[in-house]
């Protein structure tokens, strides 16, 4: 009888471990420090590591795998290689990605459409690790929507404020977040962060005026961290922010110097939307 039983017990554990699998996509759950380790990640990604501290990072803005997270334009995917594995057994990886499908003949042709279908050939091709990995069209000011309001567990933004403030639209930016963000919901913010009184157009953004517009359109500030900070960035440069790697915007002018200073001085915030 004894034997009966237990053998009872594994068919019963495996049939109700078959089904969990079914509904988990086939993805085996894992940690984010196992992602981030992964032989998934380009290499060029990976030794950037030290300056983008991916798993600090994201432990401070509290992602769980079974979010739904919107990653606002995420470029070359360079934090899309991370989150979408890590999600894609019980969460979901959504990006606001480019316009892929303007109808003017010469924006079919620029950076923003070639980069956006660059990144979806990406998930198309990857599908069998990031699993329902998917995309919202999202290209100020046209495309706004991120979604069903009150849809998402988090919406993140790493190093674009600038682009918006530059054409005078962030605040329909974090309007758009907050609307999409369940009650409770995070928004997290990378960006570089500016000396007083420096304009946008240098890639570097007043961490004062950030929180002050995202209070503004009812965000609440959770939590600051120096995650992501560089003392050695004097922000004084000919082509601002650019002028540090990555992209080295004056080639081989000073280049040890840049290389030496690193990445940016970044600011990284946690703001809520607080349950009524």
């Amino acid at each position: 009888m004894k034997n009966i039983t237990l053998l009872a017990s594994v068919v019963l554990t495996a049939v109700v471990s078959t089904g969990a699998s079914a509904h988990s996509t086939g993805h085996e759950a894992t940690s984010l420090q196992q992602v981030v380790s992964s032989d998934f990640r380009q290499e060029k990604n990976v030794s950037r590591d030290n300056y983008r501290h991916p798993v600090e990072t994201l432990k401070f803005f509290e992602i769980k795998p079974t979010d739904t997270v919107i990653e606002l334009w995420p470029g070359g995917g360079w934090y899309a290689e991370i989150l979408a594995p890590y999600l894609a057994a019980e969460g979901q990886y959504v990006a606001g990605n480019f316009n892929t499908k303007p109808v003017d003949e010469k924006k079919k042709q620029g950076y923003r459409v070639k980069s956006g279908k660059k990144f979806e050939a990406w998930l198309k091709d990857n599908s069998s690790t990031l699993g329902q990995a998917t995309t919202v069209t999202f290209e100020p000011p046209k495309f706004y929507s991120l979604g069903d309001e009150n849809s998402v567990d988090t919406v993140l933004t790493f190093r674009n404020l600038h682009n918006w403030a530059m054409k005078g639209h962030l605040q329909p930016v974090f309007e758009s977040a907050f609307k999409v963000l369940k009650p409770g919901g995070t928004f997290g913010v990378v960006e570089h962060r500016a000396n007083p009184g420096m304009d946008a157009k240098t890639g570097y953004m007043d961490e004062a005026e950030v929180i002050a517009l995202a209070e503004k359109v009812g965000f609440t500030l959770i939590a600051k961290s120096e995650i992501n900070a560089n003392t050695k960035d004097t922000k004084n440069y000919p082509k601002g922010v650019w002028s540090l790697p990555p992209r080295l915007a004056l080639d081989d002018l000073d280049k040890e110097k840049y290389l030496a200073i690193g990445e940016s001085d970044r600011m990284t915030l946690k703001f809520s939307k607080n349950k009524q």
